[in-house]
């Protein structure tokens, strides 16, 4: 098996309710500091709902972490090459015209960099010639992409590599069922992110360049297991023998009976 990660996108329906969405995104984007391969990398919501979006995040945010930079539960940046590239991504959105909502509850200054704690970040008016958009974040923070129709974000997602993962939530079963049949993807959580891995029965791998094999459950069972051929032949040798040459009328008459031609 290869797990590769990738930009794993998130489709918020019409249906959804969005302090649900919200309270589950940013668990999962968070979690670890936004530093694991299935992390939501990216989200579509609509258009019209862009303010209630930013309202429910900071909301959700606030009771998670009170605090950024002095709380044991949000993770820091591994290293600060990493945390340095992270930074390169906000400033280089924010030089090309998007509006970078920086979320700080306790409306704390920055500790020393040492510490390498960045304050979770959402990208809104994100183009796609930004760095945030190019490579895979790794990191908290969330670009934000709007559309009108479904099929809107579903063709947007289909015209990139194959993610790793795919997040939908709503309640609408129809956008449901038209979202998975359109879509590929390694996996799918719908309703919330990250526990299709979690739920340990279920075959997680990627698909494409986000990665190919499976593992967990029986899927992982058969990856790592080398399924043997073992092939023993009849003692009778009239059967065989047909099939040698020189070949005669016998050999046509079976042959004819397994092909048609």
């Amino acid at each position: 098996t290869l797990e590769l990660g990738g930009k794993s996108p998130v489709i918020v329906g019409c249906s959804a309710d969005l302090k649900t969405v919200a309270d589950r995104v940013w668990n999962g984007k968070l979690m670890n500091g936004g530093q694991t391969c299935i992390a939501p990398d990216y989200l579509f919501i609509p258009e019209e709902n862009v303010e209630s979006w930013i309202e429910a995040s900071t909301n959700s945010i606030a009771s998670m972490f009170p605090l950024i930079f002095k709380n044991e539960d949000y993770t820091s940046i591994i290293n600060v090459n990493h945390f340095e590239r992270l930074q390169k991504y906000l400033e280089d959105a924010r030089r090309r015209g998007a509006q970078i909502i920086e979320f700080n509850p306790g409306r704390e200054e920055e500790l020393d960099r040492t510490y390498y704690k960045l304050m979770p970040s959402m990208i809104v008016d994100v183009t796609d010639d930004m760095l945030v958009m190019k490579e895979e974040i790794f990191g908290p923070i969330m670009p934000i992409k709007t559309y009108r129709k479904i099929d809107d974000a579903i063709q947007y997602i289909n015209n990139r590599s194959k993610p790793l993962s795919l997040y939908y939530f709503g309640q609408d079963k129809t956008e449901e069922t038209h979202v998975l049949e359109n879509t590929i993807s390694g996996g799918v959580s719908i309703n919330d992110v990250v526990f299709h891995y979690v739920q340990d029965d279920l075959p997680f791998g990627g698909v494409g360049d986000s990665g190919m094999g499976r593992y967990h459950g029986i899927e992982g069972f058969k990856a790592f297991s080398n399924s043997r051929a073992v092939y023993k032949q009849t003692p009778i040798d009239f059967i065989l023998k047909i099939m040698r040459p020189p070949f005669g009328h016998l050999f046509k008459r079976v042959i004819s009976s397994r092909i048609k031609f």
